[in-house]
């Protein structure tokens, strides 16, 4: 039994990848000829940004499409040869089941739409500073998911209990309403951040999901495992095209859905405790920002040359591809520890 599902997990990631790079050449064809670009900000409060990347305006953005693109094709497509044409080799390989995976498809679906209409404004100049929609507006449309999330754990599967490794389980009630829209939020536009050097989000998500897949895998949750393990060939897929020089870029679609099904996934493991781990970049990426902020606001100056961190060694002088792969080597470790962390006090 657990052979057969092994089998199938890194099957479904194979095929995953493998769908995703035969399908990237429409997609590329499609994003250059609409010329959805990247729009390098030219403001005054940016410079060193703006110097380092000029060169990418232009580029492709929504390349996050062939990520859940892929991910919602072979989910729906296994689902539809099994269920309804009854298909029994095709048995084997659906993921889709509601008390699993139906939670993260259907927020993977809602953000993913949110973020292609705001790269494509953005790429068209239209609104906020001709840089799509209001992060007013983000942060709420972002909030009203997670909110319908939280109420899916605490109110349809009556879910209130929080693992903290070490310690056990605790109940905290309600509480774990705010708690997860907070950690959804907060993860979603951690991976925003991220999602600033080519190949550097791609990476360091492919790792974090592969460390989810392997919890869940581990507590018998083999459908949400396999879940994790497609969206991770996905991105493996998406890195080929991304890395440097990227073809196209993750873009807000891919960003901001992404991060929130990974969040969903910790919390669907129980594991919400190590994603600050397995996650460490998004949180020293986000984190950076922050402190930066609050510096300026504070003290009148600023920590680092400029923000989110991986801009600030850019401007040390560091080549882009040695900021982005010593930064994958970091996620690795720290998604290990993670795992690690997880089950050493069960």
């Amino acid at each position: 039994m657990v052979n057969d599902q092994l089998i199938k997990v890194f099957l479904l990631s194979a095929i995953s990848f493998i769908v995703a790079i035969l399908l990237t050449p429409l997609l590329t064809h499609f994003l250059y000829k609409h010329k959805v670009g990247k729009q390098i900000r030219a403001e005054g409060d940016t410079p060193l940004f703006s110097k380092l990347h000029k060169n990418k305006a232009g580029t492709p953005t929504m390349g996050g499409v062939l990520v859940w693109g892929t991910t919602l094709l072979l989910a729906v497509g296994f689902w539809f040869l099994d269920r309804v044409l009854n298909l029994e080799f095709f048995h084997r390989l659906n993921f889709l089941t509601r008390a699993q995976t139906l939670l993260p498809l259907g927020a993977l679906s809602a953000t993913a739409v949110l973020g292609l209409i705001d790269d494509y404004l953005g790429a068209k100049g239209v609104g906020s500073k001709g840089g799509g929609l209001r992060m007013r507006f983000r942060v709420l449309i972002y909030t009203l998911v997670a909110l319908v999330g939280a109420y899916w754990f605490f109110y349809k599967i009556e879910f209130d209990i929080l693992y903290v490794p070490g310690f056990g389980n605790f109940t905290i009630g309600a509480w774990y309403i705010p708690l997860f829209i907070f950690v959804v939020v907060a993860t979603s536009f951690s991976v925003n951040e991220t999602d600033g050097l080519d190949g550097l989000a791609g990476g360091v998500l492919a790792i974090a999901f592969f460390a989810y897949g392997l919890i869940a895998f581990l507590q018998g949750r083999f459908e949400l495992a396999s879940l994790a393990a497609v969206i991770g060939g996905s991105l493996l897929a998406f890195l080929w095209f991304n890395i440097y020089p990227a073809r196209f870029f993750l873009g807000d679609t891919g960003a901001m859905s992404l991060g929130t099904v990974l969040a969903i996934i910790a919390f669907l493991t129980n594991s919400v405790a190590v994603l600050p781990l397995i996650g460490f970049i998004l949180v020293i990426e986000s984190g950076s920002v922050i402190l930066q902020i609050l510096s300026r606001k504070l003290r009148g100056k600023k920590i680092f040359l400029s923000t989110p961190i991986h801009h600030h060694f850019e401007a040390l002088g560091w080549p882009e591809t040695k900021v982005t792969m010593r930064f994958w080597v970091i996620a690795s470790v720290m998604a290990a520890v993670g795992v690690a962390i997880n089950f050493a006090g069960k």
